[in-house]
């Protein structure tokens, strides 16, 4: 499956995530994204977005500029880039912190990564996030890390995890109780599996 990093334009990382290896990815930036890719001596293979904030047109790689009024936001604009392209497994960096519409959005955008056939995370230092489709997982234990599932459609249903503090058979979660914040694993690997609904997965630094 062809790797995509996609550097959006948020909150610049002081490096790159450990577990993240750069080298064979198809790399992407959007926007203001360029310059955190240089800063990590990163050339990118394409830069998208309306450019606002990067104020100029790289010419080391390819760019595609769009309007700045437009119903995509540039980081949609890398995604469906890298799909089409033929990139399947997407990581996102400078995704996030600050404003929480841009959170959220980015969230939903995961959700068009599954709903198109790929696999998507959000990912810094700090955090990982995913959404994910029916199926069965297996979920690394990070040292200092918390797990936590939460339904993003309205229900996910046959939900069971164990290798963790506080297991599940069979379960059901919804989107309007938060009751799968901060549980722990406890095994070298939590085995989660759900038969229906887009499950969220959040692991992050306690």
């Amino acid at each position: 499956m062809q790797r995509c990093i996609i550097f959006a334009g948020g909150k610049s990382e002081q490096r790159i995530p450990y577990e993240l290896d750069t080298n064979g990815a198809f790399i992407i930036a959007a926007d203001k994204g360029y310059k955190t890719c240089k800063r990590f001596g990163i050339t990118p293979a394409l830069t998208v977005g309306d450019l606002d904030s990067l104020k100029f047109i790289p010419d080391d790689c390819e760019t595609l500029q769009f309007p700045t009024e437009k119903d995509d936001t540039d980081l949609m604009i890398a995604v469906k880039e890298a799909l089409k392209r033929g990139c399947k497994d997407i990581t996102i960096l400078c995704a996030l912190g600050g404003r929480f519409d841009h959170l959220y959005g980015n969230l939903q955008t995961l959700c068009y990564i599954v709903k198109n056939g790929g696999w998507g995370r959000l990912l810094s230092c700090y955090e990982q996030i995913t959404i994910v489709p029916p199926g069965s997982y297996k979920i690394k234990n990070k040292e200092r890390f918390s797990l936590s599932l939460l339904s993003y459609s309205s229900q996910v249903k046959g939900l069971s995890v164990s290798g963790v503090k506080y297991p599940l058979e069979n379960g059901v979660i919804n989107n309007g109780f938060p009751i799968g914040v901060s549980n722990v694993i406890t095994a070298e690997y939590a085995q989660i599996s759900f038969t229906d609904g887009l499950l969220l997965i959040v692991q992050s630094r306690l």
